[in-house]
């Protein structure tokens, strides 16, 4: 088959694999649409702290099962399915209170064990979802970075009339708006530097864009603040904008070695609360219950759908401020 791999170094090579073939309690998949997205852009230079190399990347992703394998049940072949990426081993402390990003033997796909990114990839059964009628492999393959959200927002706490401040209008962003304004937030204000997602913002539910939170309505602050883009001035911003009792999740990913200032003397007088949100613990599953009641309003923020031949253009095309979601479609 072929598939894209990367050895972590810039390098981003189309090949040809053996085909995978099942274990008893696995599924093999035809992914038809794969999202890029930041741990993508950080897997291919080498900056993702937990990334493998060699891999092939692909960890967002929708697809027909092609094989089964003896002891699947529940599944069949030619189902439209998605798939939770974070394989995790069931048993130790983390898994056994649902926290399966933190499973210390977790196997994401497409960062530690071959992705999406090729004609054919190979994932037990037990993440693997048969999609709602009516969603497409487009739409399915947001599902990943909804529960990404799902997960963050749980993590928040309750949003009910709550002013919220998003760092980050990418796809993460843009979606956290969405799910934001469902859930009944207050005040939905962004910071994002690029006027086309400033805009998509707006009509995904935020109340005001600005390309820095100066041009915001910030006196006192955000109840729950957002960095969802990774970048460390956003990120020391954020702290610094954070409301008396307020809380900030972290969800941007930064190279292991950023530094930012914290002043205790502030989370101590303000009580304030910082806290991460990495992946999507157990929230695929809620995701896929979401999706159709979302999916008219999410699915355009696929902005673009190039072929895996074209795996480095879309990395590019990911990297630019005119794209929204880059799909890699079979």
């Amino acid at each position: 088959m072929r598939a894209i791999v990367l050895d972590g170094n810039g390098h981003v090579e189309l090949t040809e694999l053996p085909d995978p073939v099942p274990g008893p309690e696995d599924v093999v998949i035809a992914p038809a649409a794969v999202g890029i997205c930041g741990t993508d852009l950080h897997l291919v230079e080498g900056s993702y702290a937990t990334g493998r190399y060699p891999v092939v990347p692909g960890h967002e992703f929708a697809g027909t099962v092609v094989e089964l394998g003896a002891d699947v049940r529940g599944l069949s072949p030619g189902d439209l399915v998605g798939v939770d990426p974070n394989i995790h081993c069931g048993v130790c402390r983390w898994c056994r209170i649902k926290a399966y990003n933190l499973c210390v033997r977790l196997e994401p796909v497409g960062v530690t064990r071959a992705g999406a990114c090729a004609e054919k990839v190979v994932v037990p059964a037990r993440v693997t979802y048969r999609l709602p009628a009516g969603v497409d492999a487009t739409t399915g393959a947001l599902i990943e970075p909804l529960a990404c959200v799902l997960h963050a927002l749980d993590r928040a706490g309750d949003l009910k009339d709550k002013d919220i401040l998003v760092y980050g209008a990418g796809s993460i962003g843009l979606l956290l708006c969405a799910v934001a304004k469902q859930r009944g937030a207050g005040r939905i204000q962004v910071v994002e530097p690029h006027a086309i997602r400033r805009d998509t913002a707006l009509r995904l539910g935020a109340d005001r864009a600005a390309a820095s939170a100066g041009g915001l309505d910030l006196p006192g602050g955000a109840q729950i603040v957002v960095e969802a883009s990774g970048h460390p001035s956003a990120v020391a911003d954020a702290l610094e904008r954070i409301a008396v009792r307020g809380t900030l999740v972290q969800m941007g990913v930064t190279a292991p070695e950023t530094a930012v200032p914290l002043h205790p003397f502030e989370v101590f007088e303000k009580e304030l609360t910082v806290l991460g949100s990495n992946s999507l613990a157990d929230c695929y599953p809620a995701a896929v219950e979401q999706i159709t009641d979302l999916a008219s309003v999410i699915r355009p923020l696929v902005t673009h759908e190039l072929p895996l031949a074209s795996y480095a253009d879309a990395l590019a095309v990911a990297a630019s401020p005119e794209a929204l979601k880059v799909h890699i479609t079979h």
